[in-house]
């Protein structure tokens, strides 16, 4: 083992103070506002940090959850299905206003909460501390954002439309009970990112944390009880088959928003009896590739594609997968990429200036060394020092070159800091791999050529959901479309679009007479009902 990787997990002594966690047996589960004991099994928390005991290493144990079987995911459902009450029930009737206060109350209590769980996300799956801060502020901000853009809704919505002899009101409802699921590494952010537009709009939730960064919503758990209606939002924890399943077999979920592989959305939309009547909202895999033209300005291409492919280790669904490099700068490309690679620095989550952390997922660095072995049996090299080699969970990254259609890293999305760059010539090879790819999210495009950049751009309009010019791969900013096509997603995530996909439009008409108007005027002037009004939020 190289001295870069012995040195990577601490002894015990050497974690600072303020970063240590103490071990959390949690119990605790929300159903129909009450913070049930679970009595049963628990699943460890373990972190991906170890600790050198000598010549040894010891996994972390942080905590446990409870294990709670298909009888509990029942009993959330049944809270949900009975807070909504066919649209009848209290939350999905309350004002937009009423239900905007519950969510600042909510975000009140939640921002008391930020030390604890940007400590549990390092622990939990090895965020740095820079990052996990930012996960944490920007799903706040994504929370006021996100209310805000309701007001501006509810405002342009509070208005009668007359056409063609009709009169009405268009105002968008809830669409029922949702399930939500989020992905382990933005347990936080991309969770919240459904999470909360679902229960402003109306709807009721179950919601089953990610399989990694569970521990981390326990903090919350509190805040959800104290603000929202018993039912509205239940949180339940366990095995996905033992509790997902038998929630989809039910038939009683409207909505379904998960983030995590398309096979997985896949067997459980497969589960529901009337998939026509469910909605799905599906952030899925992706192989997202940069494309470097021969004009390309490499100090800033070199920079963009560094931080695009090993952001957060590579694991990121916006991650850049896989980089196209025309043939006549590709010497020097490589030569400059691992110059910048060898620069990452390498530790714990809470070491200053760190980049390159310990992986959550166990196995994962044997299925990352098994992408690197095919490919270097089939041709590639590993051009970078150290590149590969692994310390128990911790993975240093992997440079490949030159990488060919034959090899599993060129079409699998490795998720993890293996990096595949694949030599190109013809503008064709790079336009076939994403016409051809069964993935469609993002691609960046390098280059300085405008003609030719416009002729990508016309290329992939209709291959992926976002096409980026000098610049990595990426969600942000949170007011922009972020969706996919073909296997990447379903459904498109904003703060503006995930309003819109987690409500219906409902109107109510009626023919423009003179006694209709009465009625209508009479309805709002003596506020008779709550979905036909002129009230406006400021």
């Amino acid at each position: 083992m190289s001295n870069i990787l012995s040195g990577v997990f601490p002894e015990a002594s050497a974690i600072p103070e303020q970063f240590r966690v103490s071990y959390q047996e949690q119990r605790e589960y929300l159903i129909n506002g009450e913070l049930r004991q679970w009595p049963g099994a628990l699943n460890a928390v373990q972190s991906p940090v170890f600790v050198k005991e000598g010549d040894h290493y010891k996994q972390q144990t942080i905590g446990a959850t409870p294990l709670l079987t298909a009888h509990e995911a029942l009993q959330a459902l049944d809270a949900a299905v009975n807070a909504y009450n066919l649209g009848h029930g209290l939350w999905p009737t309350l004002s937009v206003a009423e239900r905007i206060a519950h969510i600042e109350k909510f975000l009140e209590l939640m921002r008391k909460q930020r030390d604890e769980v940007v400590k549990l996300l390092m622990w939990e799956i090895g965020k740095t501390l820079k990052d996990s801060e930012k996960e944490f502020d920007r799903t706040c901000d994504y929370i006021v954002d996100t209310v805000k853009s309701l007001k501006e809704l509810d405002r342009n919505s509070a208005k009668l439309v007359e056409e063609q002899g009709f009169m009405a009101q268009i105002r968008r409802v809830p669409l029922g009970v949702a399930l939500c699921m989020g992905p382990f590494n933005y347990p936080l952010n991309e969770t919240f990112s459904t999470l909360i537009p679902a229960l402003i709009m109306g709807n009721t939730v179950v919601f089953k944390p990610a399989k990694y960064g569970v521990l981390l919503i326990r903090p919350l758990l509190k805040a959800f009880q104290e603000s929202f209606p018993p039912g509205v939002i239940n949180v339940i924890y366990g095995k996905g088959r033992d509790t997902v399943g038998a929630l989809m077999e039910t038939g009683k979920i409207d909505v379904f928003a998960f983030i995590g592989t398309n096979k997985g959305a896949n067997d459980l939309k497969r589960l529901h009896p009337k998939p026509h009547r469910l909605k799905s909202i599906l952030g899925l895999d992706a192989k997202n590739p940069a494309i470097v033209l021969q004009d390309a300005d490499l100090d800033q291409t070199v920079s963009e594609c560094v931080a695009g492919s090993l952001s957060f280790n590579g694991q990121r669904c916006t991650a850049l997968k896989i980089l196209f490099v025309h043939k006549s700068l590709v010497n020097d490309f490589v030569k400059r990429f691992t110059t910048e690679v060898a620069k990452l620095k390498t530790g714990m989550p809470w070491d200053a200036g760190v980049s390159l952390t310990p992986l959550p997922e166990p196995g994962k660095t044997d299925y990352l060394r098994g992408l690197v072995e095919d490919a270097r049996r089939k041709g590639a090299n590993v051009i970078n020092d150290h590149g590969g080699e692994i310390n128990q969970s911790f993975f240093y990254p992997a440079v490949l070159y030159p990488v060919t259609a034959d090899m599993n890293v060129y079409r699998e999305e490795q998720f993890g800091p293996v990096i595949p760059i694949v030599p190109f010539e013809k503008d064709e090879e790079a336009i076939q791999y994403v016409v051809n790819s069964n993935f469609g999210q993002q691609v960046s495009i390098f280059g300085s050529d405008s003609r030719r950049i416009a002729m990508y751009i016309d290329m992939f309009t209709n291959q992926v959901g976002r096409i980026n010019v000098n610049t990595q791969c990426q969600r942000g900013p949170d007011t922009f479309p972020f969706n996919g096509r073909k296997d990447s997603a379903e459904g498109t995530l904003s703060v503006a679009d995930a309003l819109r996909v987690f409500s219906i439009r409902t109107l109510v008409a009626t023919k423009s007479t003179e006694g209709n108007k009465q009625i209508i005027s009479t309805i709002i002037r003596n506020r008779e009902s709550v979905f036909l009004s002129t009230d406006y939020i400021m």
